[in-house]
């Protein structure tokens, strides 16, 4: 019975020894079977991770133009933010220059009300002096009037006298200026003396003031001096110009002279006398 079983065992050995290989072998097919199919599955799974060229190329075009894109509308938003700080730099000077056109426009607007003040003021100021010049030839018309009434015919006789004794001959000939004199070397009045009293703003006649006579020649007091002609007047004036003509008495080319309204081209020389 024990040799029995020690075959059976010995035989089961055998038998498992020879399936063992073959056991080996089909699996080993199974797997050489399955292999391809394994290997035909993961070429498609690359294929898909690894995209083909043209794809590739694709991509990259896209990402250029992607990138020109964002290029371009990089460069418009700079062109926008230079012509915006333009317009806002045109509009700030714009601005200043509106400010500074009205700052200009306000002076001169205050330079010309000024100025209009001043003419008004001149104009108050000579409107003032024609009417104190006005009363004062009337006064002095008045007193010539008075002093003409109270002249015998005797003193008329001789004032005509001494006048018509200074007339010229050929007074373009016989007349001197100053400059031609040599030069003024008399009294000379004060600036304010003068503008109060004197220039062609303020007019006379000779016969409404004092007149003597030293040495037959004749002389008028008028503003607190007495005067005297130089030489005589032309012979072309009227014979009673020093009775009805307006006179006055202005300083030219350093030296003092006589004017006649009715002749205003020609001027006598006059010397001052303090007393």
């Amino acid at each position: 019975m024990k040799q029995v079983r020690f075959i059976g065992a010995g035989v089961l050995l055998i038998l498992l020894g020879a399936a063992a290989p073959m056991y080996a072998q089909q699996d080993q097919q199974e797997k050489d079977a399955k292999a391809p199919k394994q290997e035909q599955q993961a070429k498609p799974e690359k294929q898909q991770q690894q995209p083909s060229q043209p794809a590739r190329q694709q991509q990259q075009q896209q990402q250029q133009t992607k990138t020109q894109d964002q290029q371009r509308q990089q460069q418009q938003a700079k062109v926008q933010q230079g012509e915006q700080r333009q317009q806002q730099q045109q509009q700030a000077k714009s601005q200043q220059d509106h400010q500074r056109q009205q700052q200009q426009a306000n002076v001169q607007q205050g330079q010309q009300q000024q100025q209009a003040k001043s003419q008004q003021d001149h104009q108050r100021q000579q409107q003032q002096a024609n009417v104190q010049q006005g009363q004062q030839r009337q006064q002095r018309q008045q007193q010539g009037d008075r002093s003409a009434q109270r002249r015998s015919p005797a003193q008329t006789q001789q004032e005509q006298t001494a006048w018509q004794g200074d007339r010229a001959h050929n007074w373009q000939s016989e007349h001197r200026t100053w400059q031609q004199r040599g030069g003024y070397n008399g009294y000379r009045i004060s600036d304010d003396r003068f503008r109060s009293d004197y220039g062609q703003d303020h007019g006379f006649r000779i016969f409404s003031l004092p007149v003597m006579f030293v040495g037959g020649q004749q002389r008028f007091q008028y503003g607190g001096y007495w005067f005297g002609l130089v030489h005589p007047w032309p012979e072309y004036w009227s014979n009673d110009w020093y009775d009805n003509d307006d006179v006055y008495v202005d300083y030219y080319d350093g030296g003092y002279y006589l004017y006649n309204r009715s002749y205003p081209s020609d001027r006598i020389a006059i010397s001052f006398y303090l007393n």
